[in-house]
């Protein structure tokens, strides 16, 4: 039986071969502790340092505010809880969207049985947040706001500088995850106004067990961990062949190339959808190398099961054990069995038109077969 076409970019992303070469040297052959003071150390921390200035460079920030991370989950944890535990923090409330990826949501929920105060804020049916609703949850006890640029799920595109600015107008800082938007589209921390942002090299053809999070250069964060505070604070050896690999996927970037792609296979596939469907999230606002919707009188978990020539989800893949229908549908006002009867589809730069071609047969196919079961 052949593979079946991958279409789950969402939850992860094929392994670039360019950037799987960069990383190649540093295992075997050059295996050394870029903290070491001799030739292996330097070599091992010339290639971190590349690697550091190259993440820099594609989020327009300096080099002194990248630090290295086990990846976005960790980046978020780190930005929620280094500012809410931070000695003399006097500030404790969080606001944050309940669009948010976990964690985030899971964080501040941590935060908020430790004491802190949380308000999460809902988004319309669009998936987007009022910005009135915003400035309305602002107050001089916020001390976070954090809002993620890209949603894993739906793939709509938060207003950030707007929210940032809101925030700052308050005195609270700014964090933004922005997993699913590096690499992708243009992630600049001066316009986006952030105080902290997140990102993972997987999500962008880079490999799993490595992010970073941007930190402002005024901002004293607590740590995570703690240890020989390698990473500005963040302790633990440095894993030089998958900072490589971050590294790598941020010089391997090209928004238009990956922009038009994208593009292109979402008016392939939503042309040639022959049933009745119903977009989860703005169609406009929007990264189109995802989509997200519900497939009107067929059984989320049937159709999912019937679908074996494609590697799709019904939602992300962390909460996919969970069995629960997903918090972000939900939020956009679907009821639990609309969300389950929801399918997200996600592509990329090794995504073939042909492939999508193949995707929409098969899912004109089954659901066909579905509904004619259903009505017999």
């Amino acid at each position: 039986m052949s593979m079946p076409i991958y279409l789950d970019y969402g939850a992860t992303t094929p392994l670039d071969p360019r950037v799987a070469a960069a990383m190649q040297p540093w295992g075997v052959e050059h295996f050394g502790n870029a903290h070491s003071p001799h030739r292996w150390g330097y070599e091992a921390a010339s290639a971190v340092a590349l690697a550091r200035e190259q993440v820099a460079a594609q989020i327009g920030a300096p080099e002194t505010g990248v630090h290295f991370t086990s990846g976005a989950t960790e980046a978020a944890n780190w930005a929620l809880k280094g500012v809410l535990i931070a000695p003399g923090q006097t500030r404790r409330r969080i606001v944050t969207l309940a669009t948010e990826h976990s964690c985030v949501l899971e964080s501040a929920r941590y935060l908020e049985r430790l004491g802190a105060t949380l308000t999460i804020l809902p988004v319309g049916d669009d998936g987007l947040v009022a910005l009135e609703t915003v400035a309305a949850a602002m107050g001089d006890d916020v001390a976070l706001v954090s809002a993620m640029l890209v949603n894993n799920e739906i793939g709509i595109i938060q207003p950030i500088a707007q929210i940032a600015a809101l925030a700052h107008g308050c005195g609270a800082l700014m964090h933004c995850d922005a997993a699913q938007g590096f690499g992708k589209i243009p992630v600049d921390i001066s316009a986006l106004g952030v105080d902290l942002l997140g990102l993972t090299a997987h999500k962008c053809y880079g490999p799993k067990g490595i992010g970073a999070l941007y930190i402002h250069e005024h901002l004293d964060l607590e740590p995570l961990l703690h240890g020989g505070g390698q990473e500005g604070g963040r302790s633990g050896t440095v894993p030089v062949a998958l900072c490589v690999g971050l590294g790598a996927t941020a010089a391997l970037a090209d928004l238009d190339a990956g922009a038009a792609h994208a593009n292109a296979l979402w008016d392939r596939l939503t042309r040639q959808l022959a049933f009745e469907h119903r977009i989860n999230g703005s169609t406009d606002v929007r990264w189109r190398g995802n989509i997200n919707f519900e497939v009107e009188g067929v059984d989320g978990t049937r159709l999912l099961s019937a679908l074996r020539g494609l590697a799709i989800s019904s939602g992300s893949a962390c909460a996919a054990a969970s069995g629960e229908p997903s918090h972000v549908l939900l939020a956009l006002g679907c009821d639990p069995r609309a969300a389950r009867a929801s399918l997200r589809l996600g592509w990329g730069r090794f995504t073939t038109a042909a492939e999508i071609d193949v995707a929409a047969a098969e899912l004109n196919t089954v659901v066909a077969r579905l509904k004619a079961g259903r009505a017999a």
